[in-house]
């Protein structure tokens, strides 16, 4: 502040007793090289003085909009550092039209009960979120709310997995009602689901009720251990490879119409819900070299039944169309003949 000071006092003292008379001479020579080399080095002395008053934050390419900058996401409670990683992924990801939803958005997850780190860590995992709307994202945690998702719960839950604000209302209540209607999930059932696997809600839907069968009738395992266990994280290859595996060295057995076995199945969730090495170890009672061997021949044979299906589908297609021909040439006869009788 004191070498700015200093700096105008001298340019006021030399403006001041420079004579009227010369003052046009003066600005006719201050375009010679030698004259405007002292004027420069005064004017680069009080610029310097001015930026080091000015603001810190920098504002080149950090406003995307007139409402989002530094300042903006600095007064909101980010940190300097984390309103420009904010700016910089915004631009980086979606550009200047994300930013007319991302003040709003932030918004919204603060009501929401988030606090800047946990934002950040939010828009990190699903940076498309700056595009939702306001009033669809209140919709969908109000809707998340309906379903029995508390406060605690509904913000781990979005923290976790973000990109399920990013999901139509109508595509959660598709998952929800076939949940209910052919798994026959509980409503708390369902909640926990939702609260345990969200990613459930982005799942196609036939892929969800073969795993679902498959776990029901073929392994007999009932609706809340299903839960339980949080099934729906796994994939079906997962559970059909690790349940194949025990099944044929004997360690697992389909239970009978009255659900008993002649062995005691192993949990599932002490199958699904450890890692590779303990799985083999504890509950196969088996070698890595085994495991290996026997994924890749099931590899093989889930390909060929794959082929087979294929082609079983495309033979039935061909009779189909075979059958629908047939139909068309014995309507054409006997409409003839109906014609015919009618004539006598």
């Amino acid at each position: 502040m004191g070498t700015r000071v200093t700096v105008q006092q001298i340019l006021r003292q030399t403006v001041k007793n420079v004579p009227i008379s010369t003052f046009i001479p003066v600005r006719l020579k201050a375009f010679k090289r030698p004259h405007l080399q002292p004027l420069c080095l005064s004017c680069r002395l009080f610029c310097f003085a001015s930026d080091r008053t000015s603001s810190p934050l920098p504002q080149h390419n950090h406003s995307l909009s007139p409402d989002l900058s530094l300042r903006s996401l600095l007064d909101m409670g980010f940190t300097e550092s984390q309103a420009r990683q904010i700016c910089d992924s915004v631009f980086r990801e979606k550009g200047a039209n994300a930013a007319k939803h991302v003040l709003s958005t932030l918004t919204v997850l603060f009501v929401l009960g988030l606090n800047p780190t946990s934002v950040l860590k939010l828009l990190d995992k699903c940076p498309e979120l700056c595009t939702v709307k306001e009033t669809q994202l209140q919709q969908r945690i109000n809707h998340l709310r309906k379903l029995g998702l508390v406060e605690g719960s509904l913000q781990r839950m979005v923290v976790h997995y973000p990109k399920i604000l990013t999901v139509p209302v109508k595509s959660v209540k598709n998952v929800v009602q076939f949940l209910r209607e052919n798994c026959q999930f509980t409503s708390q059932q369902v909640t926990e689901t939702l609260r345990d696997s969200p990613a459930v809600v982005l799942e196609d839907l036939a892929q969800l009720e073969y795993k679902f069968q498959y776990v029901y009738f073929r392994m007999g395992v009932k609706q809340a251990e299903m839960v339980k266990c949080r099934l729906f994280r796994f994939t079906l290859d997962d559970v059909r490879c690790r349940h194949s595996f025990l099944e044929r060295r004997g360690l697992y057995q389909t239970p009978d119409k009255k659900g008993q076995t002649t062995i005691i199945n192993p949990k599932l969730d002490s199958i699904l819900n450890v890692d590779r090495e303990m799985f083999i170890a504890d509950v196969a009672r088996a070698s890595a070299e085994e495991y290996d061997v026997f994924q890749k021949l099931l590899a093989r044979e889930w390909k060929e039944e794959e082929l087979e299906h294929c082609s079983i589908k495309a033979y039935s297609d061909d009779d189909d169309d075979d059958d629908e021909e047939e139909e068309e040439e014995t309507g054409g006869k006997s409409g003839y003949k109906k014609k015919k009788k009618k004539n006598k």
